[in-house]
């Protein structure tokens, strides 16, 4: 009754209260209790009514934060509205079966004793059309209400249990919540997500001469996945996991633990009717991203260029903390002028960005098979070791060549204080390798460019088989490191001046 009174004063409209559902079951509840008290005797009454407050519980989840998405909070809905109807039909078979029908003369003398849980049990069999008959309304009253309760809870049944099925089908396959691995890295891909973007995208970050990357590729979108798209995910379900949500909202970040996750791609639609929206969609996508967690690295594809301005505006965009945007039209008519300036160059880009295996012949001539063999190599980067140390950078890079079969085109240099770094694409005689440096080479995979790295004077100085060159006992335990996303950071230098 205290509560009663306390949910009528914080009521905004009193009108309204007095005539909601749950007031109604106070009405029929809270008097009987003081009926009992006075005469002195235990009355259940409508006291079954009390089953009802149970669809309330999904407001409760949501105020206690323990129930966030809206599948978790229509599957909440769906079960309690099916329990409360149950339990509440139960009680009232209870109430009558018990007293016996009021309309007899005299009232109240064909009882049937039976038990709150035979009663459910009896709602169960009814609504379900099992039917087993062993136990039974005898009271014409409780004849009358099962009538209503068989079309009744048909309807109901009808209605809830198809959606509560869908609600746990779609949570298995595409709900939950990502656990990421102590130790093992994730990347997240939004925005256009198709079979051929995605398949396009997995060719290439987990091509065969990369070293094995050890990240998780976790893809959210809000519509569900295509066969095709479902098939590809299953080939490459080592890696690759998809969640169906949306970035715009910061329940479905959370799932996919976005806070922890290396970076963040966005992918655009190449093929985009309007370029100008479909930027628009995915800088609001940055945004939502941003706003839950400003930490977070992101690349975006963009496919005007005067459309970078805007990232400008948004405050935790930072280009030296790895946020970068990738303009699909400037990269276009970057190469088709740099192919100008020196013929050929676009398709020297296109080649070495490009993830591929080539396979000589002795069918074709040897300019295809050494074309075929360029095409097959790529950008890739790895620390120099200490026997490149003190030499100036076309030493090192004839050293890598001669001694390594490899090609060095560029090194990482840093400022003064070591805050800042850059790419110094052929440096020339005056930057000398220090310790620490990286390395940028072309080279048909990862394991070769460790060559760079496993170097030493001592032990490989005489070895004439690049094969030879592996890690040796006086190496010392310096890890190789992979940049995420170097194939773009070089395509955005490479277009300002080679």
């Amino acid at each position: 009754m205290v509560y009663f009174f306390i949910r009528f004063v914080a009521a905004p409209d009193k009108l309204w209260f007095l005539i909601e559902l749950y007031s109604f079951v106070d009405y029929f509840t809270i008097p009987p209790s003081f009926v009992a008290i006075y005469l002195d005797q235990t009355w259940l009454g409508l006291r079954f009514l009390r089953a009802l407050r149970l669809m309330s519980i999904p407001e409760i989840l949501q105020y206690l934060n323990l129930i966030k998405t809206t599948n978790q909070i229509r599957f909440s809905q769906l079960v309690l509205l099916f329990l409360s109807c149950w339990l509440t039909a139960a009680g009232f078979i209870h109430l009558v079966e018990n007293s016996g029908d009021v309309f007899n003369d005299p009232p109240f003398v064909n009882p049937q004793y039976l038990t709150y849980w035979e009663c459910v049990y009896i709602i169960i069999v009814t609504v379900s059309t099992v039917g087993y008959g062993d136990i039974y309304c005898k009271t014409v009253t409780g004849r009358f209400f099962m009538v209503f309760v068989i079309l009744g809870g048909l309807a109901l049944f009808a209605h809830a249990v198809p959606e509560i099925l869908i609600l746990i089908g779609n949570r298995t396959r595409y709900g939950g919540t990502y656990k990421k691995e102590n130790g093992k890295k994730h990347i997240v891909l939004c925005g256009h997500i198709t079979y051929d973007s995605v398949s396009n995208f997995l060719s290439d970050f987990l091509h065969k001469d990369r070293e094995d990357v050890e990240v998780e590729i976790i893809f959210i979108h809000k519509q569900m996945p295509g066969l095709d798209l479902e098939g590809l995910f299953k080939r490459n379900f080592t890696q690759v996991e998809f969640f169906q949500g949306s970035v715009m909202d910061a329940n479905d970040l959370e799932r996919v633990n976005i806070k922890e996750a290396d970076a963040c791609l966005v992918l655009c639609n190449k093929y985009a009717d309007d370029p100008d929206a479909e930027d628009a969609a995915n800088i609001m996508r940055v945004i939502s991203i941003k706003n839950y967690h400003d930490g977070i690295k992101i690349i975006i594809q963009l496919m005007q260029y005067h459309n970078k301005a805007y990232l400008l505006n948004i405050p935790s965009w930072d280009w030296k903390r790895g946020d970068d945007a990738v303009c699909l039209a400037e990269l276009k008519l970057g190469f088709i002028a740099q192919s100008c300036l020196a013929p050929g160059f676009s398709t020297l880009m296109a080649n070495l960005f490009t993830m591929r295996s080539y396979k000589t012949s002795e069918d074709m001539e040897l300019w295809q098979n050494h074309y075929l063999q360029g095409t097959g190599m790529e950008m890739y980067t790895e620390y120099l070791s200490s026997a490149f140390v003190g030499l100036t950078f076309p030493k090192a890079a004839e050293m890598c060549f001669t001694k390594l079969k490899l090609l060095l085109i560029a090194t990482e240099a840093r400022s003064e204080d070591g805050s800042e770094s850059c790419i110094a694409i052929n440096p020339g005689a005056t930057v000398k390798i220090e310790q620490g440096t990286q390395g940028f080479f072309i080279a048909q995979s990862a394991d070769e460019v460790k060559r760079a790295f496993y170097y030493c004077k001592s032990c490989h100085g005489d070895v004439t088989d690049v094969r030879a060159i592996k890690k040796c006992r006086c190496k010392g335990s310096k890890s190789s490191l992979t940049y995420l996303g170097i194939t773009c950071l070089l395509l955005l230098k490479l277009r300002n001046g080679v």
